[in-house]
């Protein structure tokens, strides 16, 4: 407590000072990762524009590990130095909810990404139910913070304007870290397979599954092997598996060691990297399937817990059979559903989604962010 009012000394000093006009400071997932959408805006300043125009600044838990991030200035969270960039910043953009350790100023533009351009999983007033008293309370006064919210589809702006606590202005561009999606990008390609030291005459399959309440790992057992051997039989070729487990559970994710045919990439920043050069996506309930929806490659979903999950951890947005991905609560037929995919049902069954979500996908959202961002600085 002692630490927080301290925090709150500087940053009531640091919100005295001159903000400075064209400098945007960023973080994702609490300065965990260079990722998601704060990331793919950053990109996109990077390459569209000359290198006067922005001050960029990021938060890492860890700045010493993005040494190798060049083109912007990082900052360690929660240090002095840290307080002074976000509080004489104009633009703040992150993915998650803001903590009482942000004080937003007047003149300062607060954008919310969100961390998923839909989801299946209710969130925020939709499943207050199950949200710790905390937490409602940080995501209410977060929104008032807020002055732009992005949505990726139209769906997500009905659930924003019923579940978020905000009023403010709800921006239908389409999702930055969606934009990857939609290039044939070979060198992201080449960075994937030389970081994880896979040859490149393999395909590869995601399996990213997202969290429980109580952190159960046991959930996760899929019969890898056998998975696998399915996606060789039905697609041909040779398969390496990349396991990505949430976020919230990095800290357990070692317990999951990699073999010759397994990658454990968990501590990989970028899920849309991973995304974009994988063959097909395993899941449950992450939101990511509507991210690789947009790739029209095959993904599945393993489910063994549904009725369970359902019961103790969130209600749906959709009912699974609503969707257009095949599930499975076994293993054996998560197997059949390899074997029996069906290329023309599935791209039927996508489109059918895609419109009734009625997308703003379509790999320009960082473009149409950052001519807002301009607008907004004049």
């Amino acid at each position: 407590m002692i630490k927080k009012y301290l925090a709150l000394a500087i940053i009531y000093i640091f919100n005295c000072l001159h903000i400075k006009k064209n400098k945007i400071f960023l973080f994702s997932y609490y300065g965990s990762q260079y990722g998601d959408s704060p990331k793919y805006i950053t990109e996109y300043i990077l390459k569209n524009y000359p290198k006067e125009k922005f001050d960029v600044v990021w938060a890492f838990n860890n700045p010493k590990e993005k040494d190798h991030l060049l083109g912007f200035r990082k900052v360690k969270t929660m240090t002095l130095k840290y307080f002074y960039e976000i509080c004489t910043s104009k633009v703040v953009i992150t993915n998650f909810r803001t903590t009482d350790l942000y004080v937003k100023r007047k003149r300062q533009y607060y954008i919310q990404t969100w961390h998923s351009s839909l989801r299946l999983k209710q969130i925020e007033k939709d499943a207050v139910d199950t949200l710790e008293q905390q937490y409602i309370e940080m995501a209410k006064k977060d929104s008032l913070k807020c002055d732009l919210l992005i949505s990726g589809c139209e769906y997500s702006t009905r659930i924003f304007k019923r579940a978020f606590w905000y009023e403010g202005e709800i921006f239908e561009c389409g999702t930055p870290a969606n934009d990857l999606l939609f290039s044939n990008n070979l060198d992201i390609e080449h960075t994937v397979f030389e970081r994880l030291n896979i040859s490149r005459d393999y395909k590869l399959a995601l399996y990213a599954p997202t969290f429980r309440k109580d952190s159960d790992l046991s959930i996760y057992n899929l019969n890898f092997n056998d998975v696998l051997n399915s996606l060789t039989h039905k697609f041909g070729g040779k398969w390496k598996l990349l396991l990505r487990l949430h976020p919230h559970l990095t800290s357990v994710s070692p317990v999951f060691k990699d073999t010759e045919n397994i990658i454990n990439v968990t501590l990989y920043d970028d899920v849309q990297e991973l995304m974009g050069v994988s063959e097909v996506l395993i899941t449950d309930y992450s939101s990511v399937m509507f991210s690789y929806l947009l790739t029209k490659k095959p993904c599945f979903l393993y489910i063994p817990d549904l009725i369970n999950y359902l019961k103790n951890d969130r209600n749906l947005y959709f009912n699974i059979d609503e969707l257009p991905f095949a599930s499975a609560k076994t293993n054996n037929e998560l197997l059949r559903n390899i074997i029996d995919f069906d290329e023309q049902e599935y791209e039927a069954r996508l489109l059918k989604m895609l419109n009734k979500i009625n997308t703003f996908e379509d790999g320009n959202a960082s473009k149409r962010i950052l001519h807002k961002i301009e607008k907004i600085l004049g």
